[in-house]
């Protein structure tokens, strides 16, 4: 969960080797902008990275971290979510949002009957896919046709979704 001042930009995957290196998965649009955001945190705030990418791995990125210099101090960070401060990420055009903004929106149809709240966004490759919880949870395309406003200043998303097939 994103606070006002920061984004979750990615996410240490384990240790890389025997010197402290570590497996990075970048959440960034182009995954190499993790390093160009300045130092990153941890969500609790208490540890701050700055990140140096060393080379592709399997799954992600290498990347060394100041005063990780073991596998045992990588394998350790695992799991640990990097933050970034919000003002450091570029701004987007209107059309393009970022997923920490759309989690909690409140959904609505085009007749403006409530459906939920977004809880999740998903990429499995072919185009974002919204998870609305509400009376039953909705899986919706996040295009243009399925998704036709996005109004972050009154935090609501109204969709036309697909007809069910009965």
């Amino acid at each position: 969960m994103a606070d006002a001042g920061r984004i979750c930009v990615g996410a240490i995957a384990g240790a890389f080797g025997i010197r402290g290196e570590v497996r990075l998965k970048s959440f960034t649009a182009d995954p190499q902008d993790i390093a160009s955001y300045g130092p990153l945190v941890t969500e609790d705030g208490k540890r701050s990275f700055a990140i140096k990418l060393t080379r592709p791995v399997t799954g992600g990125l290498g990347a060394r971290l100041p005063g990780v210099d073991t596998r045992e101090q990588a394998e350790a960070l695992k799991g640990t979510t990097l933050w970034a401060p919000r003002d450091a990420l570029p701004n987007l055009p209107d059309d393009e949002f970022y997923h920490a903004d759309l989690i909690g929106l409140e959904v609505v149809d085009t007749g403006g009957r409530v459906l939920g709240q977004v809880r999740a966004i998903y990429d499995h490759g072919a185009g974002d896919i919204l998870e609305v919880a509400g009376p039953k949870v909705l899986l919706l395309p996040f295009t243009r046709e399925v998704v036709p406003t996005v109004d972050l200043t009154v935090r609501r998303i109204v969709v036309d979704p697909p007809a069910e097939d009965e």
